[in-house]
This record gives structure tokens, sequence and C-alpha cells, in this order.
């Protein structure tokens, strides 16, 4: 999955990507930047 990495201010593809629920129920999905290791994020349920 591909999600926007703030460090490398590129979209970059996602490594490990979970699941996950916000706070106010709406899916997410959480994972590492493939290329430098920052965790991302991205609102909308994971394919």
């Amino acid at each position: 999955m591909e999600a926007y990495c703030v460090k490398c201010k590129a979209k970059k593809e996602m490594k490990e990507p979970t699941a996950v629920t916000m706070k106010n129920g709406k899916p997410a999905t959480s994972g590492t930047c493939s290329h430098c290791g920052t965790k991302m994020f991205k609102i909308g349920a994971s394919k």
C-alpha cells in the first residue's frame, strides 16, 4: 500500500501495514516507510 511519507516528501510503499480504528470509529492504516523507517498513517479502509 502506498502512503505519503512526511520525511521523504513523496509517496512511498508502506511496510507492515496494519488496519487500525481511529477514536471517531473510522478506519485507517498505520505502518512504516520502506525507505526511511518513519511512521506512516493513511485514513481510509485498507485493501
